[in-house]
């Protein structure tokens, strides 16, 4: 028997049932999209978080209020106010006897509050920093500078702005010189940063930075700080540093046993080490949870495989009293069922590339930095998982059909 001629009976006889068979392919169709979907975004939703800590710098050391084991968050990434970190600590670890690779560093603290400029008004977030914030992290001046140290410790009004804050802010008029209000007090505009995107959750080009005292003392009324980055001399001494800073802030809490630490110490490496393991774990979750729906699809066709059988009982007879054996009678089922997965297969992947070509515009258009990431990996994978689960959920209905006697089958009416 040729191989062409089960492959035409499988398209006839899914030609003569179109509706039937559409709704059998849509659900392969649904499935195969879903893990497609899922896997380009989290592909790139990866790559996007990646790309940001590495952005930042590779050579940082960050630490934040308290303690945590290396797998875990420390309590204040989660939104819990901790006021352990002050500048002092920040000061001692910048000593170079403390810690020999340290070449700078920027304390941090964070809050929101209206901004205004004449009639232009908007809820935002603000940074206090450290002076020396520029030489920690990327960033490069568009226009004006940034404040001094003098600046910091005298509680100057002054702010550098994101590039989206100066244009929502001030609209077409140049924002250097100008006086706006946060919180009600008055800050002169004296830099404006070039663009930098996204970071995580927040837009960086949309902040307002002020002096790290500034922001402390008079709109937040705080004496602890919410974080701290020290940049080190190279990525080499990025072990020795990190364990450098954990004793220099172990000394200054006066803490004896490791468990007891009330701060948590990253370094990018580990950042992005954690980020990746963490972000892969989800991403393959989530394509397992795709994949039930490519269950859901294969129960279907195994639905109308064994319709299928129960309606060609008469034609199953006349092939095997022709000479057709049962060999021949499961190739012609399991190819059935194999065409409208494969078939549903390929549609889902161009519908899976087409949607998530679609949301890295509408995510772009969003002002992150996303690209659209399509793996052949996974590509293949589908198309291969298509093929799979019309074998498995077609043998059942194949073998069924195969036990059927020539002799039951013709006097079935």
């Amino acid at each position: 028997m040729k191989l062409s001629s089960p492959i035409k009976i499988s398209y006839n006889n899914l030609l003569a049932a179109k509706f039937r068979s559409f709704l059998t392919i849509l659900g392969i169709i649904i499935g195969i999209a879903s893990v497609i979907i899922v896997m380009a975004i989290g592909a790139s939703a990866q790559q996007l978080i990646l790309s940001q800590v590495s952005g930042i710098g590779s050579n940082l050391v960050s630490v934040l209020p308290g303690g945590s084991d290396e797998k875990g968050p420390p309590a204040s990434a989660l939104g819990i106010v901790v006021t352990t970190l002050k500048e002092t600590d920040l000061e001692a670890i910048l000593q170079k006897r403390n810690v020999p690779n340290a070449v700078s560093g920027s304390a941090y603290v964070s809050g929101v509050g209206l901004m205004k400029y004449r009639s232009n008004s908007a809820e935002s977030s603000f940074q206090g920093v450290s002076a020396s914030f520029p030489n920690v992290e990327s960033v490069i001046l568009k226009s004006g500078r940034f404040f001094t140290n003098e600046e910091e410790s005298g509680l100057a009004r002054v702010a550098v702005l994101g590039p989206g804050r100066a244009v929502q802010l001030f609209g077409n008029e140049d924002p250097m010189g100008k006086v706006f209000s946060i919180k009600d007090t008055n800050f002169t505009v004296i830099g404006i940063f070039e663009e930098r995107g996204s970071s995580g959750f927040t837009n960086t080009d949309d902040l307002a930075y002020i002096p790290l005292e500034t922001a402390q003392k008079i709109l937040l009324g705080i004496s602890h700080i919410n974080s701290m980055r020290i940049k080190i001399d190279s990525p080499a001494n990025m072990e020795r540093a990190t364990a450098d800073v954990k004793y220099v802030l172990r000394t200054q809490h006066k803490i004896k046993n490791v468990t007891d630490e009330d701060f948590s110490v990253r370094n990018t490496a580990q950042a992005i080490s954690t980020i990746t393991n963490i972000t892969n774990v989800l991403k393959y979750f989530l394509t397992g949870i795709a994949g039930i729906s490519l269950l859901v699809g294969g129960i279907g066709i195994m639905n109308i495989m064994l319709i299928s059988v129960n309606q060609r009982i008469r034609e199953i007879g006349l092939r095997k009293a022709v000479g057709a054996r049962a060999r021949h009678i499961i190739a012609q089922f399991l190819i059935e069922a194999v065409f409208l997965t494969l078939i549903g297969g390929l549609a889902g992947i161009v519908f899976g590339i087409a949607l998530s070509f679609l949301a890295s515009v509408v995510i772009n258009a969003l002002g992150y930095k996303w690209e659209f990431i399509i793996s052949l990996t996974s590509i293949g994978v589908a198309t291969s998982v298509a093929i799979l689960i019309g074998v498995i959920f077609g043998l059942y209905p194949a073998r069924k059909a195969s036990r059927i006697s020539p002799m039951e089958a013709l006097r079935y009416e």
